[in-house]
């Protein structure tokens, strides 16, 4: 038998906060100003660094929630601190690949609008029900981490167009399911509020 599978589930309602799935994304938290610092520091080697970085903070990513899910240990702090821990990371590697000059502007504004839009209408639609993470969305962060991660890793000077195909792919992606959020949003509200008419 798995040592995972005969590990003990906690109780409901009595998952401790320090959990491994919790430490995991704390972590992630911690990994965003060293990320940040390795990319303003003039190395090759501490641009593997960043890299290096990156990558496993992205792992914890996924980690941290299959944990969280398969081993009961949801709390209210991972469903607040992880998607921040996400966003933080994807967001300052945008930030940062933009001022250094290797990602162009428009492209970082527009999807960290995109995020920021989407976290503040699913709060604004929130009396009305939750709009569920779809697959486009989970597609969405999985091209937005491959796209940075090729960004960061330091590749000859020809090869620098796989960068840039790879994060046209992860904006058409965050674009087209930013859209397709708002019209859940809308669809939802208008069905709540002829629910509530009817009613």
């Amino acid at each position: 038998m798995n040592s995972e599978d005969s590990a003990p589930m906690p109780a409901p309602g009595h998952v401790p906060l320090w959990n491994i799935a919790n430490i995991l994304t704390a972590s992630r938290l911690v990994m965003v100003p060293l990320f940040v610092l390795f990319m303003f520091l003039d190395h090759p080697a501490w641009r593997f660094a960043a890299f290096a970085v990156f990558v496993v903070a992205a792992v914890t990513d996924r980690v941290d929630g299959e944990l969280a899910r398969r081993r009961n240990l949801v709390t209210d702090f991972g469903k607040v601190a992880d998607p921040i821990a996400d966003k933080a990371l994807t967001g300052s590697a945008l930030i940062v690949l933009s001022m250094l000059g290797e990602l162009w502007w428009w492209v970082t504004i527009a999807i960290l609008v995109r995020e920021l839009g989407i976290t503040l209408l699913r709060f604004a639609v929130i009396r009305y029900g939750v709009i569920p993470a779809s697959r486009g969305g989970k597609l969405k962060t999985v091209l937005q981490v491959v796209a940075i991660a090729i960004y960061l890793f330091p590749l000859p000077e020809p090869l620098h167009f796989l960068a840039h195909v790879a994060m046209a792919a992860a904006l058409a992606v965050t674009l087209w399911t930013g859209g397709d959020y708002v019209f859940q949003a809308v669809r939802l509200r208008g069905d709540r509020r002829r629910g509530t008419s009817s009613g």
